[in-house]
């Protein structure tokens, strides 16, 4: 299990716009910020620090926050979209994965593959 993951951005405003409405549905909210780096986490405990980068493009990373349920799920994925995410898979089963395997797949606004998933 992962303490923090940091991930390097673009534009941090908004990185901070998609991540804090596609994580708010798993309960997590922006702790702090200031004009380089922002972390977001459950209330208190920030656990993805985003970094602004105003230097080469990085290499794109692929994240995944465990949701609670099935509703969840969709949550984040309908959140992140109308937050500037793009569409890499809706909320659905993932029987290729494992029978009880249910997430949703984004794109955030520096190209990372962001999911949620209820195992």
């Amino acid at each position: 299990m992962y303490d923090h993951i940091g991930l390097k951005v673009g534009n941090l405003d908004a990185s901070v716009r998609f991540y804090a409405a596609a994580l708010a549905p798993l309960g997590h909210v922006l702790c702090s910020k200031d004009e380089t780096s922002a972390g977001i986490g459950p209330k208190g405990e920030p656990a993805l620090w985003l970094y602004l980068n105003k230097g080469a493009k990085s290499a794109a990373a692929h994240v995944a926050f465990r949701a609670a349920d099935h509703a969840a799920v969709t949550r984040f994925h309908s959140e992140g979209l109308r937050a500037g995410g793009s569409d890499n898979g809706g909320a659905g089963p993932r029987a290729d994965y494992s029978p009880t395997y249910y997430a949703a797949f984004l794109i955030d606004p520096d190209g990372n593959n962001v999911e949620a998933v209820c195992p």
